[in-house]
């Protein structure tokens, strides 16, 4: 069975908390209720609401400051993709430009209809898990071109060994000793690069199975992961080879 949605309203008016609280919860809907923008704040990072609606007119801090907060504090950074539909009595185009420019998906005008009040709730829901669909396939493929490219990088750091080994087979004597044990060096050399190469793509792989990052912190991450892969790959082969030495 899949969790409740949990919303979070934020009124002042009791008779409009307790209006949605039983109309939602009969839809069912997991209402979570504040009476101003601080108490918001605190089930914001109590309950972590999946939808948060909010009148503009609050006591302590507005529904303005509320969303400016939300969207835009570090204090909040893990909630600001949190959906916030405004509700308000005033009709002025500032006002909703003001509001969108905070971050809001919604502006809902006083009085309003419950039925389309709920279309908008459904309406931003979707238009959210859609986005996080996009964001998960982008992941997904961003992962999918690391790991291609790590790929490319270590196929072409063995070709260069593996053809010097070819040539040596070539022109080897098997009865001069010396040249034996030069090309059983090289061979061994050849195993500690390619070991190499290979722990740092097993090294690659098992951080993006076990990592959880999102947004700007995942580009970046994924270019700090490539570049530790073909520093790694370098390095711990020198490493390898002065320890054999």
């Amino acid at each position: 069975m899949s969790p409740k949605t949990k919303i979070l309203i934020v009124d002042d008016e009791s008779i409009t908390l307790d209006f949605f609280d039983v109309m939602l919860s009969k839809l069912g809907f997991d209402v979570i209720r504040a009476g101003d923008g601080q108490e918001a704040l605190e089930k914001v990072k109590e309950s972590n609401p999946d939808i948060v609606m909010t009148d503009n007119i609050l006591p302590k801090i507005t529904g303005w400051k509320f969303t400016e907060i939300l969207k835009k504090s570090e204090d909040f950074k893990d909630f600001r993709d949190i959906p916030v539909i405004m509700l308000s009595a005033v009709s002025d185009v500032k006002d909703k430009i003001e509001g969108y420019d905070l971050g809001i998906e919604d502006y809902i005008l006083k009085p309003f209809n419950f039925l389309e009040v709920l279309a908008r709730i459904r309406a931003v829901l979707k238009s959210r898990e859609l986005q996080k669909n996009v964001v998960e396939n982008e992941r997904k493929l961003t992962i999918a071109n690391s790991l291609n490219e790590s790929l490319i990088y270590f196929t072409s750091h063995m070709k260069s060994p593996i053809a010097k080994i070819e040539e040596e087979i070539k022109s080897l004597n098997c009865s001069n000793e010396a040249d034996v044990k030069d090309f059983i060096t090289d061979v061994q050399d050849s195993i500690i690069n390619f070991n190499a190469a290979m722990t740092a793509l097993e090294d690659e792989i098992k951080v993006l199975k076990s990592q959880e990052v999102s947004g700007q912190d995942f580009d970046k991450f994924m270019l700090d992961l490539e570049t530790k892969f073909k520093n790694h790959v370098s390095v711990l082969t020198e490493e390898e080879l002065t320890e054999k030495q």
